[in-house]
């Protein structure tokens, strides 16, 4: 039995030895089929103190881009919230002159007017007595214009004494002087002095071209705020773009600056220049508003609609960098300046406004120096 177990270890053994023999020849075969290449490892960035190198084998001499900056003409973007505003010139509240009921609307929203087109008739009893006013002012007036015309003739005569005659011409200047007060109260109220009748509605015309944008009142209703717009007519076939500038943006706002807007409501961008930059600070906003004239014959741009600015400042001279070569470190902007050929150093900018895919260096960088355009952040570890 002992010897029986003896055996059977004593193979065991030796197949044991044999298996790790085979794995030792393997693991020699292989290693002596290894290349010096395969065994040292490829270096891709050296550091030389602040400086960086590539050397000649680095796979980031394929893939690096450099290039040289140049100063250029910079005309910076400045982009503002704005509005679709109608001109002020062109719309008019129209007001009721007098209070009463309004009896007829000659026109309703979206109806055109024109110049002399009625748009809505009141009868008022303020109107009925100006009228009345004016025509019993006018008839007294025609009274002591005869008067006096009879005294002046009896005076010729010198049968009349000259006291009569004073009297009259007196009497006489006081209704003028009544008939005028009358007419000119029929003026305010919107009626013509001249063949004034009493009573009747008064009719209210139009003094500007346009359309009704906004109606308050219907027709039987009773009107009795003579300081509250009746309806609106405004001619929109010239609108502005309005936009709100900060304080600290005054220096870059100017008439006939060019401006690009972009609308919330169509994808195509308009172009449009500055017409007007306001003189006063609006005290709660502390901002400025900034005018774009735009033509509107076909009535796209609605008074309301949203929109964005895009002002472009004057020109000046600076260095313009492409967004790909800007490197984050913290807080701070970072490009890879090339020293030469294959050797870089880490330069801290400071960067200004974004213009479209580049952005401005204030400081940094001079004219003529290369850098890192493309994959820079492979450098910055």
């Amino acid at each position: 039995m002992n010897k029986t177990l003896t055996r059977k270890n004593l193979v065991l053994s030796l197949l044991g030895l044999s298996t790790l023999g085979l794995i030792a020849w393997s693991l020699r075969g292989m290693h002596a089929k290894a290349t010096p290449a395969d065994t040292e490892a490829v270096k891709v960035l050296v550091h030389e103190g602040e400086l960086l190198s590539i050397p000649a084998n680095s796979p980031l001499r394929h893939t690096l881009a450099v290039a040289d900056v140049a100063d250029q003409s910079i005309a910076t973007p400045l982009t503002l919230p704005a509005m679709v505003e109608a001109d002020p010139a062109r719309m008019m509240k129209v007001l009721a002159p007098v209070t009463g009921r309004v009896v007829s609307l000659a026109k309703q929203l979206g109806d055109e007017v024109k110049v002399g087109d009625v748009l809505f008739t009141i009868d008022s009893p303020d109107y009925a007595m100006a009228s009345a006013d004016a025509a019993k002012a006018q008839a007294a007036l025609q009274l002591a214009k005869r008067s006096l015309e009879r005294q002046r003739a009896l005076d010729k005569s010198e049968i009349a004494a000259q006291r009569e005659l004073e009297q009259a011409q007196n009497e006489y200047e006081q209704a003028s002087s009544e008939a005028a007060r009358a007419h000119a109260r029929l003026a305010q109220i919107g009626a013509k002095a001249a063949g004034a009748t009493v009573g009747g509605p008064l009719v209210v015309r139009a003094t500007i071209p346009g359309r009704v944008v906004e109606l308050f009142a219907a027709a039987g209703g009773y009107w009795n705020d003579a300081t509250a717009p009746l309806m609106t007519v405004a001619d929109l076939s010239k609108v502005y773009i309005s936009a709100n500038a900060q304080e600290k943006d005054l220096s870059q706002l100017f008439v006939g600056q060019q401006a690009s807007i972009k609308l919330d409501a169509y994808p195509t961008l308009l172009s449009g220049e500055v017409r007007y930059v306001g003189e006063m600070l609006d005290p709660d906003t502390r901002t400025v508003k900034v005018r774009i004239p735009f033509a509107n014959r076909d009535g796209h741009l609605k008074p309301g609609m949203f929109a964005e600015a895009t002002l472009l400042a004057r020109t000046h001279s600076g260095i313009l960098l492409p967004m790909t070569a800007v490197i984050q470190s913290g807080f701070s902007s970072r490009a890879f300046v090339e020293t030469k050929p294959w050797h870089f150093a880490p330069r801290t900018l400071k960067l200004g406004a974004q213009v479209g895919d580049q952005v401005e260096v204030l400081s940094g960088l001079k004219a003529g120096e290369r850098v890192v355009v493309k994959d820079g952040v492979l450098l910055n570890d």
